[in-house]
């Protein structure tokens, strides 16, 4: 049989032969990835236990599993357009109640906001034309504006700069914005969760992450570990 194409290059393919190289997709992990991972599947029929939530952009060159070599039942993903968070009590949707289940009934113990180059969605923000016909789209990434607003107000960029400023900024306002959640509160201020701002590089698979105590966003190389969460207020001795 024919080695399957990768799903990557679904760009070239028709329509139904990219629904069909999908589906082939599927018969192949039933029949060559499952039978080897059987055990860990059965475990995670009944039950998930993820330490580590990921807020990050629905843009479809991200594969948290792949990027982190994580094995299914390890991250709590909720996906949107921009990587965005809305404050507490703005829009209590799908993004505030995964955060809370994910705190409350999870236990995760750390959060994480990542944004990426070449994002679309920081793309519109910078051209509002483009949303024009796309109205909820257009209300949705109204909570970017403070992003926006701090990169007119602050950043004298260069040419092609600017996208990679706003970029970071809307992780870092999103972050903002995380912190306004009670469960998130509460649980920063006793020092049993943790949240981090990523920025991830699709050409290069480098990852940037913001350091709050540096103020501005460093490599994420392995020799350090850089954090985005407050001093705890009340941590447990």
């Amino acid at each position: 049989m024919r080695e399957q194409e990768p799903i990557s290059h679904c760009q070239s393919l028709s329509s139904d032969e990219a629904l069909t190289t999908l589906i082939q997709g599927l018969q192949n992990f039933r029949r060559d990835i499952y039978p080897q991972q059987r055990e860990l599947f059965k475990r995670l029929a009944t039950a998930q236990q993820p330490r580590i939530m990921f807020i990050t952009c629905a843009d479809s060159r991200i594969v948290l599993e792949l990027i982190t070599q994580s094995e299914p039942g390890s991250l709590f993903v909720t996906r949107n357009v921009g990587n965005v968070v809305p404050p507490y009590g703005q829009m209590n949707g799908g993004v505030s109640s995964a955060i809370e289940y994910a705190v409350l009934s999870l236990g995760v113990e750390h959060i994480i906001v990542c944004g990426h180059s070449d994002c679309g969605a920081m793309k519109a923000v910078l051209n509002p034309a483009s949303q024009e016909g796309m109205p909820t789209v257009k209300a949705w990434l109204r909570h970017t504006d403070v992003a926006r607003s701090v990169v007119e107000s602050h950043c004298n960029c260069a040419a092609g700069e600017t996208l990679d400023v706003l970029t970071e900024e809307n992780v870092v306002a999103q972050l903002d914005h995380l912190r306004t959640h009670p469960s998130v509160a509460s649980r920063l201020a006793s020092g049993r969760l943790n949240i981090h701002g990523w920025v991830y590089d699709i050409e290069s698979c480098a990852i940037r992450a913001y350091d709050v105590s540096k103020r501005r966003f460093v490599p994420l190389d392995g020799n350090s570990l850089p954090s985005a969460s407050p001093q705890p207020r009340y941590a447990q001795t």
